[in-house]
C-alpha cells in the first residue's frame, strides 16, 4: 500500500530527518517524497492543526515543546501507558509475551547507538500498546507517541540511561507475564517518570551550557 504525503513527513519528523526548528518547504517535499505539491500542501495543512508544525512567519516549521507542554505530555503519557500495561498483564498472549522478552535482548546489543535504542524503544512501547487489545487506547497512544517525535534528542542518550531502562523494561515484562497488573501499571509509570527525570537534567543541562 502506497504511503500518502501526510504519512511520509510524519515519518520523516519521527526518524528525525526533520528536528524542532526546521523549516519545511512545500516544493522541495514534493520532489523529495515524489508527489505532486496539492497533497503536500494539504499534509501540511494538517500536520499545522494537529500542532506538529507551526508558523514562523510566513514559513512553516516543525514545532517544539516548551517545559509545560513536556510536562503535560509525560502525565498523559505515564497515565495511558500504565493503562496499557495493566491491560496486557490480563489480556496478552504468550506471543505477545514472548515478543517483549526478545526485544529487550535484542535491545542490549544497541547500548551504544542511541538513536538506534530509542527506535526499539518506540518498537517496545508500541508493543505494550497492541498487547493491551484495546483498540481505543491504542488510538490515543498513537497521538501522543507521534507528539514525542517533537523532542530534538532522547534521554537514551543519557549516560546509563539505557541500560537502566532495559532493566526497567524487564521489570514491566515480568509483571505481564505474571498477570500482574497492578504491577505492571505500577512498573510503567515508574519507567516514563524516570525518563521524563531524565530528559529534564538533559535540558537543564543544555542550559547551563549555552
Amino acid at each position: 500500500m502506497q504511503k500518502d504525503a501526510y504519512t511520509l513527513i510524519l515519518e520523516a519528523i519521527d526518524r528525525g530527518d526533520y528536528k524542532p526548528g526546521d523549516r519545511l518547504v512545500e516544493s522541495e517535499l514534493a520532489e523529495r517524497l515524489g508527489v505532486s505539491r496539492t497533497p503536500v500542501r494539504e499534509a501540511l495543512q494538517r500536520l499545522e492543526t494537529q500542532s506538529m508544525l507551526a508558523r514562523d512567519g510566513r514559513s512553516l516549521i516543525v514545532a517544539s515543546l516548551n517545559h509545560n507542554q513536556l510536562a503535560e505530555l509525560y502525565v498523559v503519557r505515564a497515565e495511558l501507558e500504565g493503562l496499557a500495561a495493566k491491560l496486557a498483564a490480563k489480556h496478552a498472549s504468550p506471543e505477545e509475551v514472548k515478543v517483549l522478552r526478545d526485544m529487550i535482548e535484542e535491545d542490549r546489543a544497541l547500548l551504544d547507538d542511541p538513536a538506534a535504542l530509542s527506535r526499539a524503544n518506540r518498537r517496545f512501547h508500541k508493543q505494550i500498546h497492541l498487547a493491551s487489545h484495546n483498540r481505543y487506547l491504542v488510538q490515543q497512544l498513537d497521538l501522543v507517541h507521534r507528539s514525542m517525535a517533537l523532542l530534538a534528542s532522547t534521554s537514551l542518550a543519557a549516560e546509563g540511561r539505557g541500560e537502566t531502562a532495559l532493566a526497567e523494561h524487564d521489570a514491566i515484562v515480568r509483571a505481564i507475564e505474571a498477570g500482574d497488573g497492578e504491577a505492571a501499571q505500577a512498573a510503567l509509570r515508574a519507567h516514563i517518570s524516570k525518563a521524563f527525570e531524565t530528559r529534564l537534567k538533559l535540558d537543564a543541562g543544555a542550559i547551563r551550557s549555552r
